[in-house]
């Protein structure tokens, strides 16, 4: 595995709702004198997008005044019709970066008429467009479907990370893994005629790294996640399963608390014993990054003296 030692590409394009309560914001958003510098000198800022109107303009919440998003201005693509306007009704009740581009004054106050666009269209050019394969990047889950989950790579850009990219371990639905709303980090996986594929497998560690956290002997805590007729996979990390013996009523998505039988590297197996099945309470399981910043050129997952070779290129 290589990777870099730090961010090489430092990133001021957040994902939609990381900037809303920095002091900066609020102060740009409390006065017509921060809106109007704001204006000028083209900043990036986020407020709460409160409504999205009939012809699907979204009125946006400031301390100033009235801010509106036309709807060709509420996203790259909507005018061109490469994004559907889903992308705008979905951004109700939820922080939403623009640039100002008109002020308007009017016998009711300040009118703001605001570009989430042109506040994309800046990331993509200044950010997005110098990302590379490997490039270790912040992200945001926005939601959640059987194939995988869409996150915010910066000012509301979605991108995908397939569900067989999010974990080692295989599960059901991303919402095993993630919730909406959630930080995590990504690495890019590959960059087709601009659109950006993500994974997250890569970065929580090897099977190696992840069974040095755990000792033959020990009884701990893990998830079901598949039960076959030879046995039973249960989760003790999401990039490290171990098999246990059949067991009745034991059904995939159970909490379990297992003894570790046998760690064994040249074959990456772990061997378990049930000692008990029961509801799981932490929904989804908690996780832990080996890696959240960088450069990743290769990843190598599986161990020495295995005989195995999995790993990703990037």
């Amino acid at each position: 595995m290589s990777r870099s030692g730090h961010d090489h590409k430092m990133n001021r394009y957040l994902p939609e709702g990381k900037l809303i309560g920095t002091l900066s914001n609020k102060n740009y958003l409390r006065s017509n004198q921060g809106m109007a510098e704001a204006y000028a000198a083209g900043t990036i800022l986020e407020a709460q997008a409160v409504l999205c109107n009939g012809s699907h303009d979204l009125i946006v919440d400031l301390p100033a005044g009235r801010g509106i998003i036309p709807r060709e201005e509420g996203a790259i693509g909507i005018a061109e019709g490469t994004t559907r306007d889903i992308a705008l009704l979905s951004k109700v009740n939820k922080p939403v970066c623009f640039k100002i581009i008109d002020m308007r004054s009017s016998e009711e106050g300040t009118q703001y008429i605001l570009s989430r666009r042109r506040a994309q269209e800046e990331c993509r050019d200044n950010y997005i467009s110098r990302l590379t394969s490997g490039d270790v990047i912040t992200a945001r889950v926005t939601h959640l479907e059987p194939f995988g989950c869409f996150v915010d790579i910066g000012c509301g850009i979605p991108s995908l990370i397939p569900i067989d990219a999010i974990s080692v371990s295989r599960i059901a639905h991303p919402n095993d893994r993630f919730y909406n709303g959630q930080d995590i980090f990504a690495v890019i996986k590959s960059i087709e005629d601009g659109r950006i594929c993500l994974s997250h497998k890569e970065l929580l560690g090897s099977w190696e790294e992840n069974a040095m956290k755990f000792s033959a002997g020990e009884t701990v805590g893990g998830i079901v996640r598949s039960v076959e007729s030879y046995g039973i996979f249960i989760e003790l990390a999401p990039n490290l399963a171990g098999l246990a013996e059949p067991k009745e009523n034991v059904i995939p998505g159970q909490a379990a608390s297992v003894y570790i039988k046998a760690l064994i590297p040249e074959k990456m197996k772990v061997k378990l014993i049930i000692v008990d099945v029961f509801e799981n309470a932490r929904f989804p399981s908690k996780f832990s990054y080996f890696i959240d910043s960088g450069h990743i050129d290769r990843w190598v997952y599986s161990t020495p003296q295995s005989g195995k070779n999995i790993f990703t290129e990037f």
